[in-house]
């Protein structure tokens, strides 16, 4: 994994002395919030509602064990002893003091981690599988060019005051764990008919108020100029996004009122422009990185133990048979920790987890681990004989559990206990949805389900690509949840459909149960999915379970 090089150690630690300064300017008066404001957004700096926030950078959501231990020291020293991993595989610490921001990011810096543009209307953190360099349906780790794209990104001149926030996802494999199609620049590793690797490009994803999926804007893009045609697709929506209305200021909307055809057509004569100004200095730089992010040499090893436990020990193999999946490596397996304990908070870690999760990570998985979009932390080098022991760490750990993509691991916001822009609670339905169904015990029969909520229009919580969408928002002062079904967040990524009208907050578990339940009677076989059951039969049966009384009426 990416090292910082002595220029990345002098650039974080110049950008935390001036914020340093900018801090005590704030805590003494001379700076007011309305001038403070936007140099704490470049320095990954929130106002919530009860505190600030600070988001942290996790690029492509690659951590070794010593910074997973920092984050865990950070959050004992200055906030209240644990974190919150989110769905652009950040994590932010919700209650800090002003006063103490500054130590935290030197903490980070000490660390080879920071907070820069994790805010703002800049190019915010690039997010890539969390399998990477591991998966075995991997064309190519997708890990080199997201850091590539970091460092391009970080403190670009041009792109520091940008109509609005931008978003850019890798991924290196045809099943796609990165939901790229919802992203400002979505960017797939593939071959083309000659079998070259490069990339199809997709531009003017995005969830938020007004949801749209990618569109192909290059089919294929040689490696090589990868960086250039993303800085004139930036360059490009620069000049043509709006900045009169914030709600029409994504690149979403721009390549919708612009027109693909026309979009695309400026953007290929920009990259024209640009193409020879760069002159092959990337690519230097791109094979420095690749050389960084070799796979680790993985052994050989007996898996007597694996196929032991497998056979005599239930709980471990329901947890194997949900949390592991497929590694490139035979004999190896790539380890989900689920941060979704039944009523626990989607994506909050403890520190005492996460120096748990750093240990684990030391022993067994070559010193890496990953964040997930999906709010949980990967081991991805594990090879199976361990596996036994890594799960009854785990099980200490309280971090054992056996629910990775089943109804219970709920992607959520932090909705109102926590953001500001929140007109709803997530986090509390996220808990009470899964305590629901581990009362029923029917999580492992009903199969891959996947559940998010968001608290907001925002759609911090992808809830527009959630098998089963929530949504809270505000009613004449009541909470209100809407639901939508059959969004996607894979390869074949798809907008839900709103079932109809809101519930209420003590009727939406109810309501997800009435939904869970008509699945389970239309399904035609154990083996069908959700999203496979909802294809087929579309939307009318869980409209008329939801709403018996308009379907009385209708029939009237």
């Amino acid at each position: 994994m990416y090292s910082y090089t002595e220029f990345d150690e002098a650039f974080v630690r110049e950008r935390v002395a001036q914020f340093r300064q900018q801090v005590e300017r704030r805590i003494d008066g001379a700076l007011t919030e309305d001038e403070f404001k936007p140099l704490r957004l470049m320095n990954g700096l929130y106002l919530q509602l009860h505190a600030y926030m600070l988001r942290v950078a996790i690029p492509y959501g690659t951590l070794n064990s010593g910074q997973m231990r920092q984050l865990a020291y950070i959050a004992e020293r200055w906030d209240k002893g644990y974190g919150h991993f989110t769905t652009r595989q950040n994590i932010q610490y919700n209650w800090p003091k002003l006063k103490d921001v500054p130590d935290m990011l030197d903490a980070l810096a000490d660390v080879g981690m920071h907070a820069i543009q994790t805010s703002g209307n800049t190019i915010r953190n690039v997010t890539a599988d969390h399998f990477a360099g591991a998966a075995a349906d991997e064309i190519e780790d997708p890990r080199p060019y997201a850091e590539l794209l970091r460092q391009w990104s970080t403190d670009h001149p041009e792109f520091q005051f940008l109509p609005r926030k931008f978003k850019i996802a890798v991924s290196g494999a045809p099943n796609d764990r990165a939901v790229v199609k919802a992203h400002d620049i979505g960017l797939e590793i593939v071959r083309n008919d000659t079998g070259e690797v490069g990339f199809r490009v997709l531009a003017g994803g995005g969830l938020g108020r007004t949801p749209m999926i990618g569109k192909v804007i290059r089919e294929f893009l040689p490696k090589d100029d990868l960086l250039p045609y993303c800085e004139a697709i930036v360059s490009v929506y620069n000049l043509l996004g709006r900045r009169d209305n914030k709600y029409k200021a994504r690149i979403k909307i721009t390549v919708h009122e612009t027109g693909l055809e026309e979009f695309r057509d400026r953007v290929e004569a920009r990259f024209a422009q640009l193409r020879p100004e760069f002159g092959g200095a990337d690519q230097a730089l791109l094979a420095e990185i690749k050389a960084q992010f070799a796979r680790p040499p993985l052994q050989a090893s007996s898996l007597a133990a694996f196929e032991s436990a497998y056979t005599n020990d239930p709980v471990f193999r329901a947890w194997t048979d949900t949390n592991i999946a497929e590694h490139a490596e035979p004999g190896h397996a790539i380890v989900t920790i689920s941060l979704k304990a039944h009523g626990a908070t989607p994506g909050d870690a403890t520190a005492e987890q996460m120096r748990e999760m750093a240990d684990l990570a030391q022993a067994y998985s070559q010193d890496e681990l990953r964040i997930s979009h999906e709010q949980n932390v990967i081991l991805p080098h594990v090879h199976k004989s361990d596996l036994p022991a890594i799960h009854a760490r785990l099980k200490e750990a309280g971090l054992a559990t056996a629910n990775v993509g089943l109804v219970s691991d709920i992607i959520a916001c932090p909705g109102m206990d926590y953001c500001a822009l929140a007109t709803a609670r997530s986090i509390p339905v996220a808990q009470q949805i899964a305590t629901r169904f581990d009362e029923l015990k029917l999580e492992h029969d009903i199969g891959p389900l996947k559940i998010k909520i968001s608290g907001c229009i925002n759609a911090c919580g992808h809830h527009h690509v959630g098998h089963i969408g929530i949504l809270g928002l505000d009613r004449a002062g009541v909470e209100n949840y809407q639901i939508t079904l059959g969004g996607d967040g894979s390869e074949d990524t798809a907008i839900g459909t709103r079932t109809g009208p809101g519930f209420a907050y003590d009727q939406i578990v109810p309501a997800i149960e009435t939904v869970v339940n008509t699945y389970l009677d239309q399904r035609e076989s154990p083996d069908e999915t959700f999203l496979q059951t909802y294809k087929r039969v579309g939307m009318e049966p869980f409209k008329a379970a939801l709403y018996p009384d308009q379907e009385k009426q209708r029939a009237a």
